[in-house]
């Protein structure tokens, strides 16, 4: 047998599996690419910027006078470290800014929360470092996008397909709107940044509600994820509406990322032309063609604090959003019968601080003919314009009621996909049964049980350590051939995947 200590908690929970589990850790068992040495940065982010795809230079754009409005993503995704891309960046674009004569007064960094907490002080310390913190936080210059601020949205009517478009104001006002990304590889509609990124940081709910739906994300396209699905090309048609009414483009400053948040690659410039260069780079490290078999079993652990906060793991929706978020990311090496075992504390702690709304979502779900979580779209609207949990999204730093629904109809794709989804170790099992999730003791007790009623004596087992705790790959066949989808949502077909 083999030994492996899997997420649990703020700790780990042993697991005695089968000398023959193969065992898969992002950025180890198949290293990423090389990232740009520290002392190169500075080099590769100047010849990025003095030489962007698509449209002219921030110097060329940029005069004394222009206001000039950062977009940067919130504390979800990109590092922290000092060498951080958000940092960087910021810190290399504003000196090009100078040079030219834009005055600081006339800078304005707003952080793409979109549906997510707006970010406190300390957030905003984290995200920009000390240096750009102490020159404009004190002076306001650095604020958290409000999607339910009346005075600060704008509505840009509707794109050609009829998805609504809101717009943060003064982003839409700016002269120079900056988009500082990150390309890696997420689970809702292929790679962040791009016009991901401004399609849902600086909009509001009802925008957000044409895509992070069921009738998109229960789509043949969506799953596996990939570069090509109709999530996906709402993303860019939302975006471009937005620069159509602008008047002109983003300027974006995306980077490529390893499992440690460094820089493998920058690229600048107009979206509509960088992002499928940067996907080109970034391809190399997300799809990993690594697996020589199907898998039978998917073995991880879920701590209780991770990717959108304290609770994430114990929260029996946010838990299922995680399970699916997996499912995404590894359906081209899951066999047709696959039985996910996940060890979670499983304790009902809600963080009702955070998610003021998910106990109410859960009880509604126990009920009133509630069969699958899609049964709750229904509500969709009305969780949506609840004043209450209005108030704590835009004054207690709590998530949207809206990301609630994204989260169900994500939380799905597990159930659609699997056999079998079984939590170990959980304090309150009752909570993870109410999900339709099986529950057990021990990871031991739960591939016994698989292997009596789904996956027979001798399954082929993927033991993913660190699942939760390092930038996730998209996990695929050995021989490309062998994938049900490539990278760009195309089919092979008769593999397992449809």
């Amino acid at each position: 047998m083999k030994h492996f200590e899997f997420e649990y908690g703020a700790g780990t929970m042993g697991a005695d599996l089968p000398d023959s589990t193969d065992e898969f850790i992002p950025g180890i068992t198949v290293p990423d690419p090389d990232y740009i040495p520290e002392d190169k940065l500075e080099a590769a982010y100047r010849e990025s910027l003095d030489h962007p795809i698509g449209m002219p230079t921030v110097k060329e754009l940029a005069h004394k006078g222009s206001k000039v409005v950062f977009v940067v993503p919130d504390r979800v995704k990109g590092g922290e470290q000092p060498t951080s891309h958000r940092k960087l960046s910021i810190k290399y674009i504003l000196n090009d800014l100078y040079s030219v004569g834009v005055e600081k007064k006339d800078i304005l960094f707003i952080i793409s929360n979109g549906l997510h907490p707006r970010s406190t002080d300390k957030d905003a310390l984290a995200i920009f470092g000390p240096e750009l913190y102490n020159q404009f936080w004190p002076t306001g210059q650095i604020i958290s996008h409000d999607s339910e601020d009346p005075d600060n949205m704008v509505d840009l009517g509707f794109t050609k397909r009829g998805d609504p478009v809101w717009m943060n104001r003064m982003v839409f006002e700016a002269d120079l709107p900056i988009l500082i990304g990150h390309v890696n590889g997420n689970p809702y509609g292929g790679y962040s940044g791009g016009y991901k990124h401004s399609a849902t940081g600086i909009t509001n709910w009802k925008s957000i509600a044409s895509h992070h739906v069921p009738s998109v994300m229960h789509r043949d396209d969506f799953t596996p994820v990939n570069n090509g699905s109709l999530m996906r090309d709402k993303f860019n048609e939302i975006s471009m509406h937005m620069e159509e009414k602008m008047g002109h483009p983003f300027f974006c400053c995306d980077a490529v990322l390893d499992s440690k948040s460094r820089q493998i690659a920058i690229f600048s410039g107009y979206a509509k032309e960088m992002m499928p260069e940067s996907w080109k780079v970034a391809d190399k490290r997300t799809y990993v063609h690594w697996a020589e078999k199907k898998y039978d079993v998917l073995v991880f652990g879920m701590p209780q604090k991770f990717h959108y906060g304290d609770g994430m793991g114990t929260n029996p929706i946010m838990m299922m959003q995680a399970l699916s978020a997996q499912v995404l990311r590894f359906k081209r090496v899951m066999s047709d019968h696959c039985v996910i075992i996940c060890s979670s504390l499983c304790n009902g702690f809600f963080n009702d601080k955070k998610w003021p709304y998910l106990r109410e979502c859960y009880e509604w779900f126990q009920h009133d003919q509630m069969n699958q979580l899609p049964d709750m779209n229904r509500l969709g609207e009305y969780f949506a314009t609840n004043e209450e949990y209005i108030r704590k999204y835009r004054f207690t730093n709590a998530f949207h009621p809206f990301h609630g629904f994204s989260m169900m109809s994500c939380g799905h794709i597990a159930e659609m996909n699997t056999s079998a989804i079984y939590i170990v170790g959980a304090e309150d099992p009752g909570y993870a049964r109410g999900m339709g999730l099986k529950t057990r003791a021990t990871f031991e007790e739960a591939l016994e049980d698989a292997k009596k009623k789904y996956v027979g004596e001798n399954p082929n087992i993927l033991a993913l350590p660190l699942t939760f705790k390092t930038t996730s790959v998209h996990l695929c066949m050995k021989n490309p051939a062998d994938d049900c989808m490539d990278e760009y949502g195309h089919r092979h077909g008769g593999c397992g995947c449809g």
